[in-house]
């Protein structure tokens, strides 16, 4: 974990109420996809908790849907503005286990980091397959970035007004995968983990306090005893998670 000062350098509007923000500063310990940051914002006593899209030496990007008074803050702050960031936070993903075809499932606010997994996935060789799961179409967005990266990308929307009409559960029956990364709200990471034939990661979306592990406030049960969704995950194996 590592505290440093970050400069915005792009804070777009990617879909009503889902926004990209892009940051300059020392990212060298972002290491794995899957991570976090935690930042600081003025007049708020704890840190906003947001999943890393991706970097590079030099900058990183978080994608965050605008749903209370910290990232409504946020949705209005401007380029050349800074903002006090913890990274390197988080148990990533392991890319090790995920076979020639990996499966990439994400819901909503928990696609940005499957797209640093993908693009991590492709420089080790792999062939991944990505599932997006949105509510409506005026929801979507990212679509593009995976499909750039020469992936290819189902969607589904609930509504049927793009892409698969359903959940991301009704596009997996017929596909052939070799494990899965997924990530989303628990009611869809409980679907997949039904539905999938094969071993997997679940990242998992908790209410945090600290971030890193002190204040013990994100501790789930698990079949290898208790652990802290920010310190051991957010990414668990599926083998020992208990619902």
């Amino acid at each position: 974990m590592k505290q440093g000062v970050f400069t915005i350098t792009e804070n777009k509007e990617l879909a009503p109420g889902t926004f990209r923000m892009i940051l300059t500063g020392d990212t060298e310990d972002i290491t794995r996809p899957g991570q976090f940051v935690n930042i600081a914002l003025a007049g708020r006593f704890l840190r906003r908790p947001i999943s890393v899209c991706d970097w590079d030496s030099e900058s990183l990007t978080i994608l965050y849907k605008v749903v209370g008074k910290g990232t409504t803050q946020m949705s209005r702050m401007s380029p050349e503005q800074e903002l006090d960031l913890l990274t390197g936070l988080g148990n990533g993903y392991d890319l090790d286990k995920s076979g020639d075809r990996p499966l990439l499932i994400g819901g909503g606010a928990g696609i940005p980091p499957l797209y640093a997994l993908a693009r991590h996935l492709l420089a080790d060789g792999k062939r991944p397959v990505v599932i997006l799961g949105f509510n409506t179409v005026a929801e979507l967005f990212y679509r593009k970035e995976f499909e750039d990266l020469g992936l290819p990308v189902i969607v589904t929307t609930a509504d049927g007004s793009a892409g698969t009409k359903g959940f991301v559960t009704d596009a997996m029956p017929g596909l052939e995968y070799t494990y899965v990364y997924t990530c989303g709200p628990g009611p869809m990471l409980r679907a997949v983990y039904d539905l999938s034939h094969t071993s997997g990661q679940f990242s998992f979306e908790e209410r945090m306090g600290c971030g890193f592990g002190a204040c013990m406030g994100c501790t789930c049960k698990t079949k290898y005893g208790n652990k802290r969704i920010c310190r051991e995950g957010p990414v668990l194996e599926k083998e020992e998670i208990l619902w």
